[in-house]
C-alpha cells in the first residue's frame, strides 16, 4: 500500500479551552476556529486540532512529539516565554541529551506533554 498522506493532525483536549488557545497562540501556533469547541492550530505543514474536551486518563496519557532543528535555542525561546509562572499548570524541563538526539519537555496547562526534540545529524 502506498501512503498519500498530506498531513497528521491529532486531536488534544483541555481541561480550559480559553486558556489552551492562549497557550498555544503564544507558542507561535496560527488558530483557526472550526466550531466553538475546536480549533486547527498550525505552522506551516504541521497542525493539531485542539477541542474543548477533558477526559482525565485521555490527557494524562497524551502525548505529542515536535520536531525542531535546535533544541537548545528552541528551549530559550521556550524559558523566555515563562509560561509556568503564566498558566497553572504549564511545566518545562531543561533540555536533556540522549543517544539519539535532545529534547525538552513542556507540559500544557491541562498536563499534556510534549517533546520538544532534536534527532542527532
Amino acid at each position: 500500500m502506498k501512503l498519500n498522506a498530506l498531513s497528521l493532525r491529532p486531536f488534544i483536549g483541555a481541561r480550559d479551552f480559553a486558556q489552551s488557545r492562549a497557550f498555544y497562540a503564544e507558542l507561535g501556533f496560527q488558530e483557526t476556529a472550526l466550531t466553538p469547541t475546536l480549533s486547527l492550530f498550525a505552522t506551516e505543514a504541521l497542525g493539531f486540532y485542539l477541542q474543548d474536551a477533558y477526559v482525565p486518563d485521555w490527557i494524562a496519557n497524551t502525548m505529542v512529539f515536535l520536531e525542531v532543528t535546535d533544541a537548545d535555542q528552541y528551549y530559550q525561546q521556550l524559558r523566555a516565554l515563562d509560561l509556568p509562572a503564566r498558566y497553572a499548570g504549564a511545566r518545562l524541563t531543561p533540555v536533556q541529551t540522549f543517544a539519539w538526539g535532545k529534547e525538552c519537555y513542556l507540559y500544557d496547562p491541562c498536563g499534556i506533554l510534549w517533546h520538544v526534540g532534536e534527532f542527532a545529524r
